[in-house]
């Protein structure tokens, strides 16, 4: 994850860059009316892949497990572009 100005502060990883972004979006403040920018670079590529990313507070699934609480935290991403850096 990199902000900015181009310093890397975590690691968000996954098959996919979306799956990465949506890790990364469960664990940020942003909302539905103000997304949070997501900038993630592709590991051994010069690629940054920019999403706009939020979490909800959704009801929790009928057959959920009695340890889950009612109300879940749920990611939603956006990709918006990708990015080469030099």
């Amino acid at each position: 994850m990199r902000d900015e100005t181009g310093t890397e502060k975590g690691l968000f990883a996954g098959k996919q860059p979306r799956q990465a972004a949506l890790k990364a979006a469960n664990r940020g403040i942003g909302t539905k009316s103000k997304p949070e920018i997501i900038r993630l670079r592709e590991r051994g590529t010069k690629k940054v892949h920019v999403f706009k990313g939020w979490k909800e507070i959704v009801k929790a699934p009928d057959n959920r497990p009695s340890w889950m609480p009612e109300e879940i935290n749920k990611p939603f991403v956006k990709k918006e572009k990708i990015e080469i850096v030099e």
